[in-house]
C-alpha cells in the first residue's frame, strides 16, 4: 500500500509567555536589571515576530496602553473606556478632547510605517525624526533602551513640555533598533512618574526597568489577541454578508470599532447584525456594556 503525502499541517505551537524567571525578577542592582531586561525584550522579539500573531491589532492595543501612561504620566487616571469614547463617540465634524486627541496621535504613530512617523508629527522639528529613525550621529546608535533614553533625553533637553511627541519618537527608536517597520510600543507604559527629569545612567537604568516591567503585560497582551484573532479567523468563512471579510480585516487592525465605522462597506443595520453574529460567535467582544452606542473588538 502507497501512503500518499499528507496535506495536514499540524498547527503552529502556542505562544510561550514570559519565562518566570524574567517576570518574577526582582533585580538588586543596575547590572542585573538590563540583564532582565535585555532577556524580556529576546522573548517578546522573538514572539511577536510569528506568522500568527496580529501585529496591526497589537500595535493598536499597545498605542492605546501607550496613550493612557502619558496621561498617567500627566497626573490624570483615565480608564481606557474614556479614551475609547473620547474618540469613537465624536460627530461629525466634532474636534477630539485632550483625551481624544492623545489616543488618535498614538494611534496614527501606530498605525503608519515609522518611514512616515514625521505625517503624525507635523510641528516637530526634522532633527528629531532623524534621531528617532537612527539617520543622525550619536542618538541612533547603541541597544534599544539606550536609542529609547537618548532620543527622549534630547528631545525633553530642547523642550520640557514636548513629553508625548518625545515619547513617541523614543518609542519609534526602539522599534527602529528591533528591525520593525512600525512603531510598536514597548516602554512607555512602564515608566514612572518623575522617570522623564532623569538624565544620563540614571534614565537608561530607568527605561530598563520601565521594559522590564511592562514586558510581562506585553506578552500576555500578544496571547490574547493572538488567540482572538485566530478564533475570528475561524468563524470568517461562515459570514454571509456583503463586506464582511473587509469587515474581518478591519477587526484585525483595530483596537475597537463601532458599526458606523463599517458604513463604507454595508448598511447600518447590517453592520450591526454581523456585530452581534461576531459576539454570538464568540469572536469579537462588545466592550462597552452600553445598550446604545456600542463598541466592539477582538
Amino acid at each position: 500500500m502507497v501512503h500518499q503525502p499528507s496535506s495536514f499541517s499540524p498547527p503552529a505551537p502556542a505562544l510561550a509567555p514570559l519565562p518566570r524567571w524574567i517576570s518574577a525578577a526582582r533585580p538588586q542592582t543596575a547590572e542585573e536589571t538590563a540583564f532582565c531586561a535585555g532577556a524580556a525584550l529576546a522573548h517578546l522579539h522573538g514572539e511577536i515576530a510569528r506568522p500568527e500573531v496580529p501585529r496591526a491589532l497589537l500595535r493598536a492595543r499597545l498605542a492605546l496602553g501607550a496613550a493612557q501612561a502619558v496621561l498617567r504620566l500627566e497626573g490624570r487616571r483615565e480608564v481606557l473606556a474614556a479614551l475609547r469614547d473620547a474618540v469613537h463617540l465624536l460627530g461629525p465634524g466634532d474636534q477630539p478632547d485632550p483625551l481624544g486627541a492623545a489616543w488618535l496621535l498614538w494611534r496614527q504613530a501606530a498605525a503608519r510605517p515609522l518611514a512616515a512617523i514625521g505625517v503624525v508629527l507635523p510641528e516637530v522639528p526634522e532633527r528629531w525624526i532623524a534621531a528617532a529613525l537612527g539617520l543622525g550621529l550619536g542618538l541612533g546608535q547603541g541597544g534599544l533602551t539606550h536609542r529609547f533614553a537618548g532620543v527622549l533625553q534630547q528631545i525633553l533637553d530642547e523642550d520640557p513640555r514636548a513629553e508625548t511627541p518625545a515619547l513617541i519618537l523614543a518609542e519609534a527608536s526602539a522599534s527602529r533598533a528591533l528591525g520593525w517597520d512600525h512603531l510598536t510600543p514597548l516602554i512607555v507604559a512602564g515608566l514612572r512618574p518623575g522617570d522623564l527629569r532623569l538624565r544620563g545612567a540614571d534614565l537608561r537604568r530607568a527605561c530598563e526597568a520601565a521594559l522590564l516591567r511592562q514586558a510581562p503585560e506585553v506578552m500576555q497582551l500578544t496571547i490574547e489577541v493572538t488567540r482572538g484573532a485566530g478564533r475570528l479567523r475561524a468563524v470568517a468563512p461562515k459570514l454571509r454578508a456583503k463586506g464582511a471579510g473587509q469587515a474581518v480585516a478591519l477587526f484585525l487592525s483595530r483596537d475597537a470599532l463601532a458599526p458606523r465605522d463599517l458604513a463604507a462597506l454595508m448598511s447600518d443595520r447590517a453592520a450591526r447584525r454581523l456585530c452581534e453574529r461576531l459576539v454570538e460567535l464568540g469572536a469579537v467582544r462588545e466592550l462597552t456594556g452600553r445598550d446604545s452606542f456600542r463598541l466592539y473588538g477582538v
